[in-house]
């Protein structure tokens, strides 16, 4: 097919069963997505245990840079999906944040 042949359009048939998939495929996302909010929290309270011992082996400082450049290393040698590898490491920083801020509050307390 050349750039300018217009595709086929689809049959009833076919765009019903797009639809059909559609439903489906977002349902497993929003499933995905529960799961994905449970192990964040997950993570943030194992964060918040790390806090915690920092604080009781008498470490001043929440942010660790070596740590989160491991992590950060871990992460991208794991990647074997879709996403780029930028995209996936800005997602961690933004995780690696978040979990910073738990053990930043619970030290302010």
């Amino acid at each position: 097919m050349s750039d300018h042949e217009a595709a086929p359009k689809p049959t009833r048939a076919q765009r019903d069963e797009a639809a059909v998939e559609l439903l489906s495929v977002r349902d497993k996302i929003d499933d995905l997505d529960r799961d994905i909010v449970e192990l964040l929290n997950q993570r943030a309270e194992l964060g918040r245990a790390a806090g915690r011992a920092k604080a009781l082996a008498g470490r001043r400082a929440v942010h660790d840079p070596e740590r989160e450049r491991e992590v950060l290393l871990r992460v991208a040698l794991a990647n074997r999906g879709l996403l780029a590898q930028a995209d996936l490491l800005s997602i961690y920083r933004r995780i690696v944040a978040a979990t910073r801020g738990v053990e930043t509050r619970d030290r302010d307390r």
